[in-house]
Parts: C-alpha cells; structure tokens; sequence
C-alpha cells in the first residue's frame, strides 16, 4: 500500500484555519453574539500579536453572567496543540482534559488553527478505512491477477458508477448528516481506464449527490489492465447505470432492524 494511505496524521491536517479570535478588552457581549451568529460555544483570545492568552465558552458565560468584559471570565490556562502534533496525541489530551477544542499554534505560539472532537472523529474514521481498502485490493489483485496502484482523489459523484440495485432511506439520512458534519469516511471506487466503478460506499455517493456535491473524497484502486469487474457484470444484469437506477427502500436497514428487534424481545 503506498505511503499516502497508511502515513501518521496530524493536526494541521484536520484543523480549521479560519479562526474567529476575540480580544481581553472585547465585551462580553460581543462574544454572545458571535456565538450567536456561529453556532460556536467558544473561542480563543488572543493579544495584539496573535498570541493565545485565554479561551472563553459559553460554560464561562453562564458561571459569571454579570462579568463586561471578556479577561474578566476568560481561562487563562490554557491548553493548545501544535500543528506537528499527531492527532492521536491530540485525542488524548482532549480526552484526559475533558476539553472538546485545542488551539493550535505555531513555533511561536501565534494562533494559527483550531481543532475540535468532531475533527478528530473524522481523522480517526478516515485511518480505519485502509484495512477495507487493503482487503478489498489484495482480493481484486488475486481475482484478476492485476497489479493495482492506491490514490486517495476528489471525484464527481455523478461519474462514479453504482453496482447495488437498493438503498435505505434511513441509512441515506444518515450518511448525509454525515457529509454536512465532515464526517463521512471516503468511497472506494475501482478505476479501470475511463470508469469509475462504486465498490464500497453507495449511501454516501447517494448522498452526496442528493447534496449537489461536485466531489467525494474516495480511495481509487486504479487497474491499469483493461479489464470488465465481477461488479460491473452484476450491475448490468441489474440494470443500473447510474443512482437513479437505485430503488429507495422506506424501511429501515436490515442492522438497524435487527437491533431494534433484539432491543424489543
């Protein structure tokens, strides 16, 4: 497997950098209204040259509701991450702190970034992706007797080809809340010269089509031999081409079911 797929992550891969920062002498106020306006239950504060001096969340907001202005409430101890920091280390740190957000600085503690558990979540479902993936090329390089090469690529949902005849609805939900989180782990699709070829992942591509998404991030194993997939011959006895080509199921999926059935007895 090439190096890209199975490398070390960090920090500076799954932060945001389009930090909203406030200032010691900023008005309380001022901070509940970003708030707000965000959807944000916290942020860094920082002095006249960018440095993290403090955090104030909506927790701090609550304990001092009378407090003006923002050094009167604010944390000053406080727990940043480099952007070298492996996200690994990044999760324990948060995970031992009970904290849900680090910010991130650079070597010399300029704020440059912010991380938070929801970030960390998606590095963690993007690592565990590579045993599938792995899995999934050792069988097609037995199957075909083929070679084939791992990239991790943005591509156009709409040219990516299924090779199942049904979805779920609930499932699709799922998958699209999902997308909109920055949670969902990539496709796998197979690339055989110009065709995309769907081999794991197909409430996610529904779903980012149903969203007008014009990428998905996927893990492409490219076959450079011209050959026609056991999935692609499935696909045309079922008739499907496409995602309209898909039947939406109204009931609920069979994991899904199952659970909720034992939950019952």
């Amino acid at each position: 497997m090439s190096n890209e797929v199975i490398k070390k992550s960090f920090v500076q891969e799954y932060m945001s950098t389009d930090v909203i920062s406030v200032k010691e002498d900023d008005l309380v106020e001022k901070v509940f209204n970003l708030m707000k306006d965000t959807k944000h239950d916290g942020f860094p504060v920082v002095d006249d040259e960018n440095k993290v001096v403090g955090i104030i969340t909506a927790f701090d907001l609550l304990l001092k509701k009378k407090a003006i202005y923002v050094k009167e409430i604010m944390t000053s101890d406080v727990i940043t991450a480099q952007e070298n920091m492996s996200t690994d280390n990044a999760s324990r740190v948060m995970f031992r702190k009970a904290i849900s957000r680090l910010p991130v600085i650079d070597k010399k503690d300029h704020l440059i970034g912010i991380i938070t558990n929801t970030d960390l979540v998606r590095s963690h479902i993007e690592r565990t992706t590579p045993t599938k993936l792995e899995m999934f090329k050792s069988n097609l390089e037995q199957i075909y007797q083929t070679k084939i090469v791992i990239k991790h690529e943005k591509i156009d949902p709409n040219k990516i080809r299924p090779t199942q005849d049904k979805i779920y609805k609930d499932e699709l939900e799922g998958r699209t809340y999902e997308l909109e989180k920055g949670l969902a782990e990539p496709a796998i699709v197979a690339r055989v010269r110009d065709r995309y070829v769907l081999v794991d992942g197909h409430h996610r591509v529904a779903a980012s089509i149903k969203l007008g998404l014009k990428e998905i991030d996927s893990y492409v194993l490219e076959i450079k031999d011209n050959i026609v997939l056991g999935l692609e011959k499935t696909a045309d006895k079922m008739n499907v081409y496409t995602f309209d080509d898909i039947q939406m199921l109204e009931s609920q999926h069979e994991l899904i079911a199952i659970t909720e059935k034992l939950l019952k007895k």
